[in-house]
């Protein structure tokens, strides 16, 4: 093996990989080896992982992350690897990836695989190599480890569902947030097309999900983790509002784990028709957290929008303080006797925290010191909530005064 030529192509095709975000930690589960096989390679103790990020456990993990290769027939114009992009190309041979992730696992570098790709020859071409990477390190390997792998929407149905038994998440890009902005910068591919390897994927999951099929023999698995998808923000004149609504949409038809956000930054050798500034960071992480907000907090797009600017969620704030803000009349609010649903709308009180208040209650009220011992973010809290000790000073029930007062430099993470 030429080690060389391998390490460029490390080098080439993980650096090409950095703009895929639609990867993520599942909750897929562990790998159970069978009783010929219980010394599987990569066997995790439990859940799996995203590269640089954290488990729904709280364990930072890694995965390699790559494409197979940068060399792509298509020229969608957002995408550094296009047909038309003066770029250095490379192409792993399926044993090369294959290799790869085995020798990076057995020296603690990695716990699992995120396999992306350009399209060369024909989706079927490509998809055919991906899962061949897959099933070789399951089957000729016993590999435990997390597997995701990027769905070519145009691929054919079998090798999608072949895909699903060896990975444990599979994605599609939806790219754009509107079918018009894809077809004008991406106009090869088709949101038709891409919608329906989505609900194929969909079908397939939820079938296999099932104890036991008709036959009465369980099913095997099938991308255990769900499935993923990736829109690129601020590339295209798409609000906040049209963002949120096709996500919405995604949860709601595809039965998506997770859409992830990818703020639109220049690359080189950049189409003409991209925007010549990147989108704001902070526009990336703001839609991040009303996602979560959509999802775990049980609210309504219509609330997020509220009081927002042409549709454009607040910068200063995160979504949730935004609300609070516009509704100063619910609060402050009485963590002794506001039920669950209103406790998750305090700013600073997150599902854990929430359901710690509700355990607490039962054997009596909260007290400031009660909430001194939960480690709360207190500053943030003070002018939201009251307890049998504490009710917030005037000064800090003015909402121009607060707002002004809670626009501090934050960190990049989502509630409490």
């Amino acid at each position: 093996m030429d080690y060389d030529k391998l390490k460029i192509k490390l080098e080439i095709l993980s650096d090409a990989a950095k703009y895929d975000a639609s990867c993520a930690s599942g909750t897929a589960g562990k790998r159970k080896a069978s009783a010929q096989d219980k010394k599987g390679i990569g066997s995790l103790t439990g859940g799996t992982g995203i590269c640089h990020s954290f488990t729904p456990d709280g364990r930072c993990i890694s995965l390699l992350k790559i494409l197979m290769t940068n060399n792509c027939i298509y020229d969608c114009h957002y995408c550094i690897n296009r047909i038309s992009s003066d770029i250095r190309r490379a192409r792993f041979t399926v044993q090369e990836v294959v290799d790869l992730t085995l020798n990076f696992y057995k020296r603690n570098y990695i716990e699992g695989l995120f396999l992306s790709s350009g399209i060369i020859k024909s989706p079927d071409y490509t998809m055919e190599s991906m899962v061949r990477i897959a099933k070789s390190l399951r089957l000729d390997h016993g590999f435990k480890g997390y597997i995701h792998l990027k769905t070519i929407p145009n691929a054919s149905p079998e090798l999608q569902a072949e895909a699903g038994l060896y990975a444990d998440r599979l994605s599609i890009n939806v790219e754009m947030p509107t079918e018009i902005s894809l077809a004008k910068y991406a106009p090869e591919k088709d949101q038709g097309n891409i919608h329906s390897s989505m609900n194929k994927l969909r079908d397939k999951i939820t079938e296999h999900k099932l104890d036991r099929s008709h036959s009465g023999r369980k099913l095997p698995r099938f991308s255990p983790g769900g499935q993923s998808t990736q829109m690129i923000i601020g590339a295209d004149p798409s609000d906040d509002k049209i963002i949120l609504q096709r996500s919405v949409q995604l949860y709601n038809d595809q039965k998506l784990r997770r859409v992830y956000y990818s703020a639109f930054s220049p690359i080189p050798d950049a189409s003409e028709v991209l925007p010549l500034k990147p989108a704001p960071l902070i526009r990336e992480h703001r839609l991040y957290q009303a996602d979560w907000l959509l999802r775990f907090y049980d609210f309504q797009l219509d609330e997020i929008l509220q009081g927002t600017k042409d549709n454009m969620l607040e910068l200063h704030h995160d979504p949730k303080m935004a609300w609070a803000l516009n509704n100063r009349h619910v609060f402050p609010l009485d963590l002794n006797a506001a039920d669950k649903s209103m406790l998750l709308r305090v700013p600073g009180l997150g599902v854990t925290s929430v359901n710690k208040i509700l355990s607490i209650r039962r054997y009596g009220s909260l007290s400031w010191h009660d909430l001194v011992k939960m480690r709360l973010p207190l500053d943030k809290l003070k002018p939201f909530i009251c307890v049998r000790d504490y009710k917030p000073p005037l000064h800090l029930l003015d909402t121009a005064h607060l707002s002004e007062m809670m626009r501090k430099p934050e960190q990049i993470e989502l509630f409490g």
